[in-house]
């Protein structure tokens, strides 16, 4: 098997320059051996700014490099002229990534950068020293003096990426996630019949009727997984901000392996509950997929499944990412429940508005 790597936390030191020196400087005239002060002052030293891309999806790339330093402010020159300001740095990251202080016991969270070329300063370039023309005062007419620049930050911070996704892809392994992603959008996450295929979360943009929205395929759950079995809680986070969870059951495993489904989405969902227990609430369709794989004889039994799990309030659809069969019309379901979701946010925004 090919490796992939998805990094979604590192820890980084990130230090702003300091500001320049102000300049002690006086004016050299003919007949003036010390004229006037015209020190300058210091340029600011140059801050480490955060911008959230959309065009990044890992935090990969600070595993090469952990340290990034702006630089620092030039001195003041003569003739009042200012120093150069240090080059800020930016730092690009993915939509989703949340940024705290690591050196707090409790992790502070400093900034969520969660809509693409959204800003946070973490360290702030120092202030430029001022110069000795600054203090030329009606009683101190020369200044020998000027302020040195202002020091910058260095801070410890820690990374931690939440993928952004209306959607979430949540199943056993092998249930046919990423055959599924495929299938409706252009993402091309590996596909193979073993368990824990994906390594990997895989985002992908669902087309329909001139409308798009963002689908994410969690890697594989099992019992245990929010206390770290299999592939553990690590990927469990990328959950908490999908808006509608699709539980992905695998009908080639109850046929071909006696799996009971209705015991699999229990499972699922208790795990879910355990991590969040709020993601029990999130809205959520069922998915039984690999219908092609369903012989006519047994699709009574399938049709069992999706009474029982109806019964219990599931939006239940069956369908193959394989052949394609009945996704396009669980794409549409989804996109009515989030437009559901987006008016209900609208209006409980608009309550709000009217209480404030």
């Amino acid at each position: 098997m090919g490796s992939e790597t998805f990094v979604d936390e590192a820890t980084i030191l990130v230090s702003s320059g300091a500001g320049g020196a102000g300049r002690v400087g006086y004016r050299r005239e003919k007949f003036v051996p010390r004229g006037g002060p015209d020190g300058g002052d210091g340029g600011h030293g140059g801050s480490v700014v955060f911008v959230a891309d959309r065009n990044e999806n890992t935090l990969l790339s600070f595993r090469a490099r952990r340290e990034f330093r702006a630089k620092s402010g030039k001195p003041g020159g003569t003739q009042q002229s200012t120093g150069a300001d240090g080059a800020a740095i930016e730092i690009r990251v993915p939509i989703g990534t949340m940024i705290f202080d690591a050196d707090c016991e409790d992790e502070v969270l400093l900034a969520d950068l969660a809509e693409d070329g959204e800003r946070f300063i973490a360290a702030r370039g120092g202030r430029g020293g001022r110069g000795n023309a600054r203090f030329k005062t009606a009683t101190r007419q020369t200044p020998d003096f000027a302020q040195d620049g202002l020091p910058g930050e260095t801070k410890n911070l820690k990374l931690s990426l939440k993928l952004l996704a209306d959607v979430g892809l949540v199943g056993f392994p092998n249930a046919g996630k990423s055959t599924l992603i495929r299938a409706v959008s252009a993402a091309k996450p590996r596909v193979a019949s073993y368990p824990f295929t994906t390594l990997v979360p895989s985002l992908g943009v669902v087309e329909i009727d001139d409308r798009r929205f963002v689908v994410a395929d969690i890697p594989g759950l099992i019992e245990g997984a929010s206390d770290g079995a299999g592939l553990g809680d690590r990927f469990l986070r990328h959950v908490e901000r999908t808006r509608v969870l699709v539980h992905v059951l695998d009908l080639g495993a109850m046929l071909l392996e006696g799996r009971n489904l209705l015991e699999d989405y229990d499972t699922l969902r208790k795990e879910l509950g355990r991590y969040r227990p709020e993601l029990l609430e999130r809205r959520e369709i069922v998915l039984l997929n690999k219908i092609d794989l369903v012989p006519e004889d047994q699709l009574g039994e399938v049709n069992g499944v999706a009474s029982a799990l109806a019964a219990g309030g599931s939006i239940v659809f069956r369908g193959s990412g394989a052949t394609r069969d009945g996704t396009r019309e669980l794409m549409v379901a989804l996109l009515r429940i989030l437009d559901e979701e987006d008016a209900r946010a609208a209006e409980a925004a608009a309550q709000d508005g009217d209480r404030g």
